[in-house]
């Protein structure tokens, strides 16, 4: 079976690849294991030069990484482009703190010196989706090849030209042979690569059913993961809230790469002195969104990246309205085997509906209504998922202790979650364990090696 590159706007096939033959596969594996020696006793200073090279690279190609990217997946163009940007600044980010988060630890013991050091794992596998084609990746491959480790990808199958795009940029900036590989691969491989000798750890980014999965291969071969799965975040207003301005940002959160965004907020908790109000004004800034072709700068909303995607949310909707939702603004799907999926508005969301306790990956307003903020914060908590949640409110310390209340990966207090790489990013719960970014990201895939001298 060939892997496509379509383009979602309109069906248009763009490249079709062979998957890579197991001795093809074989090989790259050997090329990573032999690279790995070499790169692991590289200093700090040489990797730094090339990850800086792999940054000015980014900023120089930006317009053109960012159309294919938008090609190959429907990201409306201006929102590709901030994903390169933000791309070249986390290559920056870990070229200039990387020695320091790494370097010897000294510790007090009854040792006559101890200390801790950090080490490089080997080969690490990454497994990347489809929404951020190459935010996803750089913001793995950044820290683990400035930690001395070589890196594997498996993207998504449905953005291939992003993947061998980004083989490209690591090749061209000057990082050797086997450092970054792309596996132009189908998923059923992916259980026996992650038992392989040669890989050493693995990261995920997508839903919890797959994490789930990943995860017990990785169980099952004894090697460390990090997973940062799907998310359904809180979005909490309280009775003293901006609305206009919480609104505009509720737009803004909900819609960010078509609402294809594990920390897109999805579940809307409005307090019920406010209720209908925000729904106004939503309804009304919603209304003003326009949905089309991603190349048109006057585009909100391109199309989802693929059409079984929209079909699967679309179908979520109407269960959803089935168990008594209230469609407040009528959208989804206007054509059979379209990726174009218009804005939906769900309100008075309850317990046990669709909506309530699945993950909706696209452009769909979840509204419920709390009573006060003990009940706004169990709702948020009523989910197995814990990834990002926002509160939004002029009480910034009563916010302050409702954060500490709320169980998920990160809280942003009247600001949309966002991942920055000066910051730990992961979940708790069915979201997944372990953290990106920061000094935490790049010492998921260390040995912390404590060295004990008398």
């Amino acid at each position: 079976m060939t892997i496509k590159s379509i383009n979602p706007y309109n069906n248009e096939v763009l490249q079709e690849y062979t998957p890579y033959t197991e001795e093809k596969l074989g090989q790259l594996l050997e090329v990573s294991e032999k690279t790995f020696k070499e790169w692991r006793k590289t200093s700090f200073e040489h990797r730094k030069t090339l990850m800086l090279n792999c940054m000015k690279e980014l900023l120089s190609s930006q317009q053109r990484l960012a159309k294919l990217i938008a090609l190959e997946m429907g990201k409306p163009l201006k929102e590709a482009l901030s994903e390169v940007q933000k791309c070249a600044g986390c290559c920056e980010y870990y070229a200039a703190n990387a020695e320091h988060f790494l370097k010897d630890e000294p510790i007090e013991s009854d040792a006559s010196k101890s200390f801790v050091t950090y080490q490089p794992l080997g080969a690490v596998l990454a497994i990347m989706p489809w929404n951020f084609p190459f935010w996803q990746v750089i913001r793995f491959a950044a820290p683990s090849i400035m930690a001395g480790n070589v890196a594997l990808l498996k993207h998504a199958s449905n953005v291939p030209q992003c993947a061998l795009a980004l083989e490209e940029l690591f090749r061209k900036t000057g990082f050797p042979e086997g450092v970054f590989q792309i596996l132009l691969i189908g998923s059923e491989k992916v259980e026996e690569l992650i038992g392989h000798k040669t890989i050493k750890a693995v990261t995920l980014t997508g839903s919890d059913i797959v994490g789930a999965k990943v995860a017990s291969a990785a169980g099952k071969n004894i090697k460390k993961a990090v997973m940062e799965l799907g998310g359904s975040d809180p979005f909490i207003v309280r009775a003293d809230a901006d609305l206009p301005f919480t609104v505009q940002k509720a737009v803004d959160s909900r819609l960010i790469n078509t609402g294809q965004s594990c920390i897109a907020a999805k579940r809307f908790i409005v307090n019920a002195a406010v209720y209908d109000k925000f729904i106004e004004l939503l309804v009304t800034k919603v209304k003003e969104l326009k949905v089309g072709d991603p190349f048109d700068e006057a585009t909100s909303l391109g199309p989802l990246a693929r059409p079984d995607l929209a079909a699967s949310l679309y179908d979520q909707v109407k269960r959803s309205v089935e168990e008594g939702a209230k469609l407040v603004l009528d959208g989804g799907v206007k054509e059979n085997g379209s990726a174009i999926f218009y804005p939906v508005i769900l309100a008075d969301v309850k317990s046990g509906m669709t909506a309530y306790s699945e993950e909706l990956f696209g452009p769909v307003f979840t509204i419920i209504k709390a009573e006060n903020d003990e009940d706004a914060i169990a709702i948020a908590n009523d989910s197995r998922y814990g990834l990002g949640s926002s509160i939004w409110t002029k009480d910034s310390l009563k916010a302050e202790v409702m954060a500490k209340e709320i169980e998920s990966g990160s809280v942003f207090i009247n600001g949309i979650v966002k991942s920055d790489s000066r910051l730990p990013f992961g979940g708790i719960k069915n979201s997944g364990y372990g953290r990106e970014l920061s000094e935490a990201g790049i010492k998921e895939f260390v040995n912390i090696k404590t060295v004990w001298i008398k």
